[in-house]
């Protein structure tokens, strides 16, 4: 058995348990909320894993991340090293879950000589990361307001009590594995033309069922492919499903399988991938709050300068691109009653094309795709199905979701784009917020504009700081 493999299991299903529902209550509670402090849950994880591993194996080619503690007895067991190192973690960070984590850890099959060597190193290798990590800021939105100039990101008025997700936690977070703290131009400005190109976009595109009918007849419409794409990349935090960090680890998953990795490989690739999304969930928050910019559900209903709270300009002649009664697909509220969503933290970048694009580029990187490649690989195709459409979920009205078989021709980019656009679909980003556009809708890596760019820088950069064998531990602090 790989133990690597056998413990991200463990940790996807505690992302996944994390955001079901507690016993005795209506609502999940997420100990590890949103996608800021699951991806930094996994981080934590996963260098631990890979450190226990390491620390047994001593090799070269499996540097250590952290530099404490001391070798592990002679003889220790690596896989009872993993396992205690997972198990302490989680249970630090997933209290709640002990239980499952006992039952897991049980299960686990550990077995031969140097369990006990092991054990206490692995032991020793959580407490060291979690104290690593003990100074993270959470994701409390205490002290935070937002701005009412127009174009500031304001709460969903859909879901206007949703508050504010981890404003501060991306200023106040050091960096897992990044060599500096990366950011992005601007987006497009309001009233400029790739601005309004993106407003039409996302207004056809992005609009709820029901209001369809509403669509200028200029505009482009939602293909059936299209909702299809949205609701496949989506995991925005229902029940029984969790974050996007787990769907992205669910596919690396099977890229680790079909390239037929050993155990070290996968300590290795886990570890990369998952540091890379640690450092996406801090500077894409990071970002995200100092451009403080508006979501399209505000956006289009305020397009015109009389709407809002602070609007500038009264007029009674309303622009023909501002609809006040826009809604958007939305986030899906996936195995609840609860209406649709657009997530409470400001548009740009996007979280989810900065983490998958992180995450499949530093595996396309692991693979050997060189570095600045942006062109489409073969390493992986699916076919894979996600949780969002696997014939089990059901919507917010109750019905079961077609199970959906999709496959990857173009391979992990393929997926990246994708998943950057899909966010246009359910009508919670700009196109701008996963990346430029050119002149033919296609998207434009020559500008430093949107999440997929800033995933890939980070990706880059790890797996370079790295030397292509594992996470080199960041000295980049906080920026606040």
């Amino acid at each position: 058995m790989d133990h690597i493999l056998y413990w991200n299991g463990v940790a996807l299903e505690a992302n996944r348990r994390d955001f079901s529902n507690e016993p005795g209550k209506d609502k999940p509670n997420p100990e590890q909320g949103g996608p800021t402090l699951s991806s930094r849950a996994l981080a934590i994880v996963h260098l631990a894993m890979y450190d226990a591993h390491a620390g047994v194996i001593n090799s070269p080619a499996l540097p250590r991340y952290l530099s404490s503690p001391a070798s592990p007895a002679v003889g220790a067991s690596a896989a009872a090293a993993v396992a205690a190192a997972a198990h302490a973690c989680l249970s630090a960070l997933h209290p709640r879950q002990k239980p499952h984590f006992d039952t897991a850890h049980q299960a686990a099959g550990l077995s031969g000589p140097g369990l006990t060597g092991g054990h206490a190193f692995g032991l020793a290798v959580a407490q060291a990361m979690l104290a690593e990590r003990s100074g993270d800021p959470g994701a409390s939105d205490n002290g935070y307001a937002s701005s009412m100039h127009p174009g500031g990101h304001r709460p969903d008025p859909a879901n206007p009590g949703q508050g504010h997700h981890a404003p501060f936690y991306g200023a106040r977070s050091k960096c897992f594995a990044v060599t500096a703290r990366h950011g992005l131009d601007v987006p497009p400005a309001q009233g400029g033309a790739e601005y309004d190109k993106a407003v039409k976009q996302v207004r056809g595109k992005g609009i709820a069922p029901e209001l369809m009918g509403t669509v200028p007849t200029s505009y482009s419409k939602r293909t059936v492919d299209e909702t299809l794409i949205g609701l496949y990349w989506a995991y925005d935090g229902p029940r029984e499903l969790g974050t996007p960090p787990r769907l992205y680890n669910q596919i690396v998953r099977e890229v680790a399988v079909s390239k037929g990795n050993s155990v070290d490989d996968n300590a290795r690739l886990f570890a990369f991938v998952n540091a890379a999304m640690g450092d996406a969930g801090i500077l894409a928050w990071d970002q995200k709050y100092i451009h403080d910019f508006w979501r399209p559900v505000v956006g289009i209903r305020e397009y015109d300068s009389s709407m809002g709270p602070a609007a500038p300009t009264p007029t009674n002649n309303i622009d023909n691109d501002c609809d006040p009664a826009w809604l958007p697909l939305g986030a899906p509220a996936s195995n609840s009653a609860d209406r649709n969503f657009t997530p409470p933290f400001p548009a740009y970048p996007s979280g989810h094309a900065t983490f998958g694009a992180a995450a499949f580029q530093i595996v396309r990187l692991f693979y050997g795709v060189p570095s600045g490649n942006r062109a489409a690989d073969t390493l992986y195709s699916g076919p894979f199905v996600t949780d969002e459409l696997n014939g089990v979920t059901r919507d917010n009205a109750g019905t079961v979701r077609p199970r959906h078989v999709r496959a990857f021709p173009r391979g992990l980019w393929q997926m990246i784009e994708e998943n950057g656009f899909s966010r246009v679909f359910l009508g919670v980003h700009w196109s701008f917020d996963a990346f430029a556009l050119d002149g033919g809708g296609k998207p434009d890596y020559t500008r430093n504009i949107g999440g997929v760019p800033l995933g890939l820088k980070i990706a880059e950069n790890i797996f370079s700081a790295g030397g292509g064998k594992a996470p080199f531990k960041s000295t980049v602090g906080p920026r606040t």
